[in-house]
């Protein structure tokens, strides 16, 4: 893949966050993980190809730094908006966890 490739790849990546960012603050988690699977396979073909064959000109450095700087604030926004659902989702899980071991142990004997 050549340099412009790469950076639309990353383009392309940036437009998937940015929707995940949306879906993120109306709480669509079902849209955020179709996102994600859309990000994570995207993130994929980078990792495969982004070695530097030939340089950057200084536009494209700069378009290239600008775009992952929005990536990684789009993330960072995601994740303030995810953490405080998740934490919640495990007490959650864990009550329920933890109410049927309760029924398990004190309610066999109540029976």
């Amino acid at each position: 893949m050549n340099n412009q490739e790469i950076i639309s790849i990353y383009e392309t990546v940036a437009g998937i966050t940015d929707q995940m960012l949306a879906a993120a603050r109306s709480g669509d988690w079902e849209l955020l993980a179709e996102l994600e699977t859309q990000c994570s396979s995207q993130v994929e073909i980078l990792r495969k190809n982004d070695r530097p064959r030939e340089a950057l000109t200084e536009a494209a450095r700069e378009q290239k730094t600008r775009v992952i700087k929005k990536i990684l604030a789009d993330d960072r926004e995601i994740r303030n908006l995810t953490e405080p659902w998740m934490a919640q989702l495990s007490v959650m899980l864990n009550s329920a966890g933890t109410e049927r071991k309760l029924s398990r142990t004190y309610g066999a004997s109540q029976r």
